[in-house]
């Protein structure tokens, strides 16, 4: 088979068997995956098996976090105030 795909869109694996199901397939490149609930680190080399849904044919970035409206809004009237007690600090150094 032979073929070069992004496990989870993200680290390049290149496919060696298909099987009733699934896929093995070797790691081109050292990445961090969860087995079991549990971190393990595959190396450059690496066999694994895997299903066909977590391969993509390009890489996908994984979409940005959207902030919320009300820690954006938050954030602004923050900068106001300090802009506003520093303008007033200005004022009173100047009299």
């Amino acid at each position: 088979m032979k073929d070069f795909y992004y496990y989870k869109g993200l680290h390049k694996v290149k496919v060696i068997t298909e099987s009733e199901g699934y896929l093995i397939v070797e790691a081109l490149e050292d990445f961090e995956d969860y087995l079991d609930d549990k971190k393990v680190t595959v190396r450059s080399g690496e066999q694994r098996i895997v299903q066909p849904s977590d391969l993509y044919k390009k890489k996908v970035l994984s979409p940005p976090i959207p902030e919320h409206v009300y820690e954006r809004n938050l954030e602004k009237k923050v900068k106001q105030m300090i802009e506003e007690q520093e303008k007033e600090k200005i004022k009173e150094n100047n009299k």
